[in-house]
């Protein structure tokens, strides 16, 4: 079993085995925040902090019957005691966090974890109505905001999707143009739907442009930079010289929404396609901006 499952088992445990679902969201950070390497991320969401991966974790582990959903609960159901499994700092942590917020509840959480980490509630539905005037303000004061026009590249190889997505919003990206041929991974998160979805919830619209990526038999051979050159220098030559409209039209989506980026795979810039369409965008005679790489 995943080590970051057993935090989520133990800490139903650690609260009578039962957790509204708002409650385990805002507790789990809290625990995180104890935490010197996180198992889990956060986004701000429309309830505040959110893990999509504890979200998917939880339904994995109702289909091994460990834990069910009763209502808006999530209670463990399996009898094995996993606070005793876990590293004595995550263990003291989720003591810690019993200690300080186990009698509070979930629009109590929902508070406290507003006003501690008030970037966490820019999207939230109901922070207004939570918070006082001037810890509202502090939430509008925490939204990342640009007039600026950019058109970014962002790859999500080492990242987990919050972490991804909280690299979107703080750059303020308004739209995410996915240029994978096959978007397709075994990564949690980054198949296309997941990945729509999740940036849906997170104020970010989500397009694909397949016709701009490069087809999966091209990409087997990639062993040196050598290989990636040959296979860029192909896609520059062929690829891009045959979708010109499409890269008229990301302009004209980036002169319209103002910051837009390119998502593929690769962390590395020079091991990517985005980076060569990217150029080609730029030396485009419509293009009068900045480049950025995230």
């Amino acid at each position: 079993m995943y080590y970051r499952r057993k935090i989520l088992l133990g800490l139903l445990e650690a609260f009578d085995n039962r957790l509204e679902k708002i409650q385990l969201q805002k507790l789990l950070m809290l625990v995180t925040k104890q935490q010197q390497k996180p198992d889990f991320h956060f986004v701000p969401y429309k309830y505040g902090c959110y893990s999509f991966q504890a979200n998917s974790d939880l339904g994995t582990m109702a289909k091994y019957n460990q834990v069910i959903l009763q209502g808006n609960e999530w209670v463990k159901i399996d009898n094995e005691k996993y606070l005793l499994s876990l590293k004595e700092r995550d263990r003291q942590a989720i003591k810690l966090i019993k200690q300080l917020y186990g009698a509070k509840t979930s629009n109590e959480l929902i508070r406290i974890t507003y006003i501690k980490y008030p970037y966490l509630a820019i999207n939230s539905t109901v922070a207004k109505d939570k918070l006082s005037s001037d810890e509202f303000d502090k939430v509008l004061q925490a939204k990342p905001k640009s007039d600026k026009t950019i058109l970014f590249t962002i790859g999500y190889e080492g990242l987990s999707l919050e972490e991804y997505l909280n690299k979107l919003i703080l750059s303020d990206i308004k739209v995410l143009c996915d240029v994978r041929r096959n978007p397709l991974s075994m990564k949690f998160g980054f198949s296309k739907s997941q990945l729509q979805k999740a940036c849906q919830g997170v104020g970010i619209e989500y397009v694909h442009i397949p016709e701009l990526g490069i087809e999966s038999d091209k990409r087997q051979v990639l062993n040196t930079q050598s290989d990636y050159d040959k296979l860029f220098s192909l896609y520059r030559s062929e690829m891009l010289t045959q979708t010109l409209d499409y890269q008229l039209k990301l302009i004209t989506l980036l002169k319209e929404k103002k910051r837009i980026a390119l998502t593929c795979f690769e962390a590395n810039i020079n091991q990517c396609h985005r980076k060569h369409l990217a150029d080609a965008i730029v030396n485009l005679s419509d293009f009068n901006y900045e480049l950025k790489h995230i």
